[in-house]
This record gives C-alpha cells, structure tokens and sequence, in this order.
C-alpha cells in the first residue's frame, strides 16, 4: 500500500492524486495539517532523503519566514523542528512504499517507474 503525504489544497498534491486514480493506484492520503506529523516520522523521512530535500525553500511559507529564522536552519535537527511547526514548509507530495522506500516531488514518468517497482 501506498501512502501519500501532504497538503490536500496543494496544487501539486492534487496533480499527484489525480494521476493516482486515474491510473487505479491504492493509496492512502495522510495531510499533515488534518493528521499531523509526529516526529519520529519525520524523521524517518529526513534519515531517507536528507533534510536539504526535504525543506522547502522555494515555497511562500519559506518566504515569508524573516531572515534571521532562514539563516538558522542550517543543520537536521533546526530543519526538522521548523518542518514540524509549520508542516507546509515540507516538500511535496512525498510517496512512500510499505517497504520504506520513499519519492519525493511529482513526476509522471517517476510516478509510474516507484509504482511499478513496487509490484
């Protein structure tokens, strides 16, 4: 099973959805603001990604932070307890396999290549 990880009004997150079911992929959608996030889950995902990817920096929650709060997260653990704070600062959507094998972003070809590694 598939779950999905996200915000259910981001844009790429419906994107991601949309091609989910229409290609009759099972999956389970965990929005972090509805949810939650836990830490150690978090965690879980910056042991496989790396914080750097997960952190989103290009997005307006990131931009509107002032530049003291920005220059600070410099390391995992700043990262992470910014990313559990305000779960939009997170990149996604973020699909993950049973098995702990992750992808991160929405790509339809990198959609249809994790989906079918998975079977």
């Amino acid at each position: 099973m598939l779950t999905m990880y996200g915000i259910k009004n981001c844009d790429t997150i419906k994107k991601a959805r949309k091609y989910l079911d229409a290609n009759g992929v099972a999956y389970q959608f965990h929005d972090y603001r509805a949810d939650g996030l836990e830490a150690d889950l978090l965690q879980r995902f910056s042991d496989t990604l790396g914080w750097e990817a997960l952190l989103n920096t290009r997005g307006t929650t990131w931009r509107k932070l002032d530049e003291a709060t920005r220059s600070a997260v410099d390391n995992a653990a700043a990262a992470q307890q910014l990313m559990l704070a305000q779960p939009a600062m997170i990149k996604r959507p973020l699909l993950c396999r049973a098995d702990g094998s992750m992808l991160l972003g929405f790509n339809e070809t990198a959609y249809a290549s994790f989906i079918v590694e998975k079977s």
